[in-house]
Parts: structure tokens; sequence; C-alpha cells
């Protein structure tokens, strides 16, 4: 949950319609590159920086770099925890039957053909340690239900495989390592070919003082179903692995098997 300092970074990101404006941009196309999110701005490009530079220091953006370019993406956890904190405890039926329903509109009328999913955890931790996590199988195999094994080369072939029984879930080649702060592999998790290639994963770890951002982006995305079922199965995986790095053990309950909100019976 945001804090009350952090809440009021996002309030003041949020009252300038400049910075509102950027946000809807990105909720209609994530991961823009500066020229082209803040293209037609009636204002300087140093101006427009600034902007952007609140909204990051807010929360609600999130850059990744691609090579030389910084690519923006929308981060609506902490609207989300607005909504936690003054509406979900009043209105949460009737909001999440309205939000199913948005859901499944915005899901048919999805228009880019390779969607990108972009999550950020914080973690109180050396990056060490969750470099280790990310790729150790006895680690992966405590918070995931599945051990990732390989030897983490570049052209190394990775499994992610069950604890229950060995069965490999998905396969895919380490194409990038660099410990203990970016680690990129594919994500293949059927035989199908597709299109523009497997779908592919970054971890970027970056240290700061006594805890580390973890980014997570996930992109060649074939379809919105896939979409729709990592957006829910990376939050709990990073979940049980946050908690067994500041605790010392997982969640209680493995947080994927916590069902969706059922709609509300009248909304």
């Amino acid at each position: 949950m945001t804090d009350k300092s952090d809440l009021d970074e996002v309030f003041k990101a949020l009252a300038d319609p400049t910075r509102r404006l950027l946000l809807d941009r990105l909720r209609s196309h994530d991961g823009q590159p500066l020229g082209e999110l803040c293209g037609g701005l009636d204002m300087s490009r140093q101006s427009a920086t600034q902007h952007l530079d609140q909204l990051v220091r807010a929360g609600l953006v999130t850059v990744v770099r691609r090579g030389r370019e910084r690519l923006h993406y929308l981060n609506p956890v902490p609207i989300h925890d607005i909504g936690e904190r003054w509406i979900a405890a009043y209105a949460a039926p009737r909001l999440a039957a309205i939000s199913a329903i948005k859901a499944r509109a915005e899901e048919h009328s999805m228009t880019s053909p390779i969607p990108t999913y972009v999550y950020v955890t914080y973690i109180r931790a050396t990056s060490e340690a969750v470099w280790h996590a990310l790729t150790d199988a006895e680690t992966t195999a405590r918070y995931w239900a599945h051990a990732n094994v390989s030897d983490w080369q570049p052209g190394s072939p990775w499994e992610h495989r069950r604890n229950v029984d060995g069965v490999v879930d998905v396969t895919g080649t380490v194409l990038e390592s660099e410990p203990p702060t970016r680690l990129v592999v594919t994500f293949e998790d059927s035989d199908d070919v597709r299109e523009h290639g497997p779908s592919v994963v970054t971890f970027l770890v970056e240290p700061h003082e006594d805890i580390v951002r973890l980014t997570v982006t996930h992109e060649n995305l074939p379809n919105a179903e896939m979409l729709q079922g990592i957006s829910s199965g990376w939050p709990a995986v990073l979940a049980n692995l946050k908690s067994l790095l500041e605790t010392g053990d997982v969640l209680p309950t493995a947080p994927w098997a916590v069902p969706a909100a059922a709609p509300a019976a009248h909304a």
C-alpha cells in the first residue's frame, strides 16, 4: 500500500492536465519513447520532460531502457492504491462488476498485435539475493511451484519444471545474462509457431541503498488471452518472491490460488 507521502506525490502529479494527457496517451499505447509520447504538445521538450519526471517520481510511469531508447510505461499501482483506500471498502462489489464488463470490452477492442506487460516491485534485499532467487532452481521451486533450470549463460536453454511431476511447462533460451542486474530470456509456453516469434521476458534488478527495484517486462505477447493470463500470474509470483526474500518464507497461501473477484449479483 502506498504511504501518505507517496500519495501526496500522486495527487500532485494528477493535478496537472498535461500530465493527465500523458497518462492517457500511455493508456492508449503503452511503451512509448519520449519523442512519440510528447509529440504535438504545445511546449518545449524540456518542459515535457519535467512533466514526465514528475509522473516517474509519483510512480505513475515506469521507464525501461531498450538500447539507446527510454520507453515509458503506465504503472497503475498508485491509482489502484487510492481506490483501495477510499473506494474499495464502500463500493467494491458494484465496481468489480463494472470493471469486469470494461475489461471484456477492452479485450475485444485491443488493436496492438504484440502487446507488452510491465510490472514493477520493490524488495528489501540485495541485488545478488534477487538474482539468486531468479536463477537458483531450488529457490524458484519454493516461491513459484516450478524450478527454473539452466546454467544461465547466453545461448543456453532454460526450463520451467513443475515441482509435483517434473513436467516442463515453459522452455526458452537465455538471450542476455548480466549478473546481478539483467536477465533476458525467451518464454515459450506453446509448440505453436507464432508469427512474431516467442515472447521475451526481461528481469531488471536496480539496487538503491537497502532495497532493489525489480522490473519484469514481458514483450511480444501473441494475443490478449496471454496478456490477461500473465497480468495475474506475474504479480502473484513476484509477491511470493518478495515475501520469501523479506521474511524468509513464502506467503501462507499460494497467491495464484486466490480466486479472481467474482462479479456482484446485482450491479
